[in-house]
């Protein structure tokens, strides 16, 4: 169950860094679209939650969302003209912060052993992590993108972990290396 908190820092150490992505960033820049056919920062930060709580509920305890209203608009298999208009910057990132809440909860359960089947649900609670950890530098990525590139922000430093590794330009937290 070592390992399961282990995972639960490097999920922090991800979110960290992408809160320096945007902490900084106006209200404007945060729901400011490149083009027409791409999403605004904004949608980014409130996909990474979705998909992140949306895991946790489907593999390892069924609750409702924190914020039914969102789903729609988060889910990337809604074509973006589709997906409606953004929340503000204060409900993102308190809808991100809800989740991070329930993923600590729903993993440090699994962690202490106090779910069903404790060995079977902390494997799938780690490869979830990891999987959740490189959903949100995947993100991380296309909001730097847009950070630099487009609003002509400099870039934060990447995180520091000796998991971490850069694979096609992308962070990836590698569990096997």
């Amino acid at each position: 169950m070592h390992e399961l908190k282990a995972l639960l820092t490097e999920y922090d150490r991800a979110r960290a860094h992408t809160d320096e992505l945007w902490r900084d960033l106006t209200a404007d820049e945060v729901t400011w679209r490149p083009h027409e056919d791409s999403s605004a920062i904004g949608w980014h930060l409130g996909h990474q939650a979705h998909v992140a709580h949306f895991m946790i509920r489907n593999l390892t305890a069924a609750e409702p969302s924190p914020d039914p209203e969102l789903d729609g608009i988060m889910d990337s298999a809604n074509p973006e003209k589709f997906r409606g208009a953004l929340p503000t910057v204060e409900r993102l990132s308190a809808f991100r912060g809800t989740v991070a809440e329930r993923v600590h909860a729903r993993i440090g359960a699994i962690a202490a052993g106090e779910v069903g089947a404790p060995g079977q649900m902390a494997v799938v609670g780690g490869h979830l992590l990891v999987a959740l950890i490189n959903h949100e530098y995947q993100h991380d990525q296309w909001i730097g993108e847009v950070r630099a590139e487009n609003l002509g922000h400099a870039l934060p430093p990447d995180p520091v972990s000796d998991r971490l590794s850069r694979i096609d330009g992308y962070l990836v937290l590698n569990p096997f290396g």
